[in-house]
């Protein structure tokens, strides 16, 4: 009798010998397939973009918050008294200097100048009669013919009509001054305002005010910045950081709301020389020609400061720099291939780049893109970082602790051209 696999009591109890065999199988398999299983593969290194730091001199442009202001408003004011006859302009044109603008009732003033003129010819006759006898009596008093009473009575005579002569002709000078009044002209070329008063309104020295001419060529752009900014700019000027240009000679550009670039370039022409007390900051006025008008007073531009340099710059994205417990860092590939954490000063923001003063070498290569899957020594795999096109006009901005996005062109970098 052979031994049998199958327990005996499986077969008395019924059990089948091939379910028994079936399990035993599944047993052995999952034995096997345990004892074969792989260990799983490391995860790649991570994929990072890097930018090569190659220092190079960079022009720094200043941007900020500016206004437009009129070398000459002129206010056109009833310089007599009397009723506003006609109104010879259209309100916001530009005039011209010697045009008409308003003109008063003349009447009066016509009739006081009639009055004044007789008067006048009345003195200027009485004066030649005195004159003429003055001229009879000398010659008489000479040969005793006449008492010396005689001569002091018609030299006085002579002297007093003489007098009351001029006195007449002043005021002849008078009326017509007046009467040219009536007629009120620009005394310059420019733009003109709404008129302050209608035709048929009585003026006086209570409301003379009639309208304002503001010329438009050269204009004035105005603009503020902080002692701080001058300071900044100062020290860095002393440590090399920024070459101005030659003179402090800056050159202004203008660029108006709708973003387009204004063809005419200005120069700083006044510094304020003490500060305002009240804002920290003072006032610079640069000059533009704007022969066409297109520039209007009291306008909001933005101003930028152009002509500094800043030698052997490193410049950065704003992306690759971050801020950890113990200040600013960067991630740089080291020789080996792997993220090393680097700690440096970052200077001015310029456009979506940032100046770093200290931290980083030529040829070093910085983490840009994917810098928040690092951490140091790892292995990281490097493709080169693609810039997007820089702005026709890159802008300097101050180092902050807010976010790069919240930029204001208000808090712009280093005012160069307070240094003068």
């Amino acid at each position: 009798m052979t031994n049998s696999p199958i327990p005996i009591d499986s077969a008395r109890s019924g059990t089948s010998g091939a379910d028994a065999w079936l399990a035993l199988a599944c047993v052995a398999l999952a034995l096997t397939t345990g004892c074969e299983k792989k260990e799983a593969a490391p995860p790649p290194p991570p994929e990072v973009s890097v930018l090569k730091i190659e220092p190079r001199d960079t022009p720094i442009v200043y941007e900020y918050i500016a206004t437009t202001q009129s070398p000459q408003e002129v206010n056109i004011v009833a310089r007599v008294n009397g009723f506003l006859d006609k109104q010879l302009y259209t309100e916001g044109d530009i005039v011209k200097a010697g045009q008409v603008l308003f003109v008063m009732d003349q009447k009066p003033f016509i009739a006081q100048l009639q009055a004044m003129q007789a008067s006048y010819d009345q003195a200027k006759a009485a004066n030649d009669t005195a004159v003429a006898n003055l001229k009879r009596v000398k010659p008489l008093a000479a040969v005793n013919a006449l008492s010396q009473k005689d001569l002091d009575d018609a030299t006085g005579s002579e002297q007093t009509t003489s007098a009351a002569m001029s006195q007449a002709l002043a005021n002849v000078e008078t009326a017509k001054l007046n009467l040219s009044y009536t007629t009120i002209a620009s005394p310059i070329n420019g733009v003109s305002t709404a008129a302050q008063q209608k035709v048929g309104a009585y003026l006086s020295s209570t409301n003379s005010q009639l309208t304002t001419v503001s010329s438009l060529n050269p204009m004035w752009v105005n603009f503020s910045i902080s002692e701080n900014e001058l300071s900044s700019f100062r020290d860095q000027t002393a440590k090399g950081l920024i070459i101005p240009p030659k003179d402090r000679n800056f050159t202004v550009e203008i660029v108006l709301v709708d973003g387009t670039t204004f063809p005419q370039i200005g120069r700083i022409t006044y510094t304020d020389p003490s500060f305002n007390s009240q804002t920290g900051t003072f006032l610079l006025r640069s000059t533009f020609a704007n022969p066409h008008g297109a520039l209007r007073p009291n306008q909001y531009v933005r101003a930028r400061l152009k002509g500094a340099l800043r030698p052997n710059a490193v410049l950065v994205p704003q992306s690759a720099v971050q801020q950890g417990a113990k200040g600013h860092f960067v991630w740089v590939i080291d020789k080996d291939g792997k993220a090393e954490n680097r700690p440096v000063t970052p200077g001015d923001w310029y456009g979506d780049q940032w100046f770093i003063n200290a931290g980083l070498q030529a040829g070093e290569q910085v983490v840009v893109g994917g810098a928040l899957r690092l951490r140091a020594g790892a292995p990281v795999k490097a493709t080169p970082y693609v810039a997007k096109a820089p702005d026709e006009a890159q802008v300097a901005k101050p180092p902050a602790a807010e976010k790069p996005a919240t930029k204001s062109p208000a808090k712009a970098a280093k005012p160069a051209a307070a240094a003068k």
